[in-house]
């Protein structure tokens, strides 16, 4: 099912080391030269490109990227690209995850669910802007991998699990916002049943052609779909490729 990463043709609007404080979230790394690299990368990147919540752009500013890139790329963490993690998998561009959480608009008290864990970055910035992130990985060694990094950046507000995401984290649902990695060609029913009254879906949709969508639950029962714009994400796999 879900692959972690995002391959972004950007057709677009302009296109975690230490310890641990009481809100069980990482405090910025100590490493000052990341650190510099973090801050070009959120003023010159992606500020410049439109991400305007100034909390998205301190969550990017906050989570150490280098520290779920493999070593040997570890010189690229802070370029606005995508970087390989091993099981034919990628870290999502910098850009492409401030604005998914941009759009999925999270409060500090709300529960956020993330289909596609991958290196376990975008949970980490979703970390970062929600009280609790459920997060779900198809591929097993991933999904333990991402899991360590998370514990060891002292994350303690994330959970993964390794699952088929298409089905969702029912028993902990519904969520103010879900964020999906991956397109499936039609969007998931379940994903959007999770949703509470008000939450929002972020998802790229699509087979050859693909929109990246929010989809808010209504207070009548109703869902408002709109499209943001045109990008190209890896397909969802899992049951998501058996549904029509």
């Amino acid at each position: 099912m879900v692959r972690a990463c995002v391959l972004l043709l950007a057709l677009a609007v302009g296109a975690c080391g230490g310890g641990e404080d009481d809100s069980g979230k990482a405090p910025p790394a100590r490493d000052t030269s990341h650190e510099a690299a973090r801050g070009r990368m959120v003023d010159e990147t992606l500020a410049t490109r439109g991400v305007k919540d100034l909390r998205v752009l301190q969550a990017m500013r906050t989570v150490p990227r280098h520290e779920f890139v493999p070593l040997a790329h570890r010189r690229y963490a802070y370029e606005d690209q995508s970087l390989p993690i091993g099981h034919d998998q990628t870290i999502s561009p910098p850009y492409i995850v401030a604005i998914m959480a941009e759009v999925a608009a999270i409060g500090p008290q709300q529960r956020v669910l993330e289909i596609g864990t991958g290196s376990g970055y975008g949970a980490a910035v979703l970390a970062e802007l929600a009280h609790e992130v459920y997060t779900i990985e198809i591929l097993e060694p991933l999904a333990k991998q991402a899991e360590r990094t998370l514990h060891r950046l002292a994350y303690k507000n994330v959970h993964v699990r390794h699952d088929d995401g298409y089905q969702g984290w029912p028993d902990a649902a519904p969520f103010d916002a879900i964020v999906v990695t991956a397109a499936p060609r039609v969007v998931p029913e379940p994903l959007k049943e999770q949703l509470k009254v008000g939450g929002r879906l972020v998802v790229p949709v699509g087979d050859r052609i693909q929109y990246l969508r929010v989809i808010t639950r209504m207070k009548d029962g109703s869902f408002q779909e709109d499209p943001l714009f045109e990008a190209r994400f890896v397909p969802m796999t899992g049951e998501a490729q058996r549904a029509k």
